[in-house]
């Protein structure tokens, strides 16, 4: 795709409102999804609105190796983005609501008692406490013999990159609270999904202690920049015997 070439002179087929209409956004890249917002493009060399994204987000990635710039627009402000070449009060007003939508979305709870029968509803429940937090932290979703939450609790907070949490501490809460399943969850402010080696080992530890209790723990959800991944879903644990 040539950024320098304006959105309009696009083949329809190419154009990110289109793609986004009949593909869906998830298929568009970051900066194809900026470019919708930017709507035309002003920036370095009458950059195309996709050009303009792709240049914002190099920007913002200058200072963070092996990163495209999209974790730092979680905190971004007005005027970093006003900052960069191309961006103008308008643009910057329409990124930084666009965030805050996003960021809204994501923390919207369920109410309590709603079934918990999928990860992403689980994300859903816990995204207010974990998704855009600096820091990482580690949570309980507590549920009652029919998956119903019943609540949830932050267990620990930890650095910008690391936080301990026990299983004495874990359960302790569980079973204080009356809860009969759960599911654990924390966040990775890097925006990385991927279970470190420290994960899975608490994920196992957190298997054992929950058979020998005969409280199942249903799932261990990773949450950062917005999505979340299942460490049930992606490795064999739950299919390990239990020693």
């Amino acid at each position: 795709m040539t950024y320098s070439l304006r959105v309009v002179d696009m083949p329809t087929t190419e154009r990110p409102r289109e793609r986004l209409l009949e593909h869906g956004a998830k298929r568009l890249s970051a900066a194809e999804l900026v470019a919708i917002l930017l709507g035309t493009g002003q920036g370095p060399g009458k950059l195309s609105a996709v050009g303009l994204g792709v240049h914002l987000l190099q920007q913002l990635g200058q200072n963070q190796p092996n990163q495209d710039g999209l974790p730092a627009l979680r905190d971004i402000t007005a005027e970093e983005l006003m900052n960069i070449s191309g961006i103008g009060p308008a643009k910057a007003a329409t990124i930084l609501a666009a965030l805050e939508l996003g960021k809204r979305v994501s923390q919207s709870q369920p109410p309590l008692l709603t079934v918990i029968d999928d990860p992403a509803v689980a994300a859903a429940a816990l995204g207010h406490e974990l998704m855009w937090q600096t820091q990482e932290r580690f949570a309980v979703l507590l549920l009652d013999v029919k998956h119903r939450m019943i609540g949830s609790k932050v267990i620990t907070i930890g650095s910008a990159t690391e936080t301990l949490a026990h299983p004495r501490d874990i359960f302790r809460e569980v079973i204080k609270r009356g809860a009969t399943r759960m599911i654990v969850a924390h966040n990775h402010p890097s925006g990385s999904l991927e279970a470190s080696v420290e994960d899975i080992a608490l994920t196992r530890q957190l298997l054992k202690g929950a058979h020998l209790l005969g409280i199942p723990l249903l799932d261990h959800l990773i949450l950062g920049n917005g999505d979340f991944a299942s460490i049930r879903e992606s490795s064999n644990l739950w299919n390990e015997p239990m020693q």
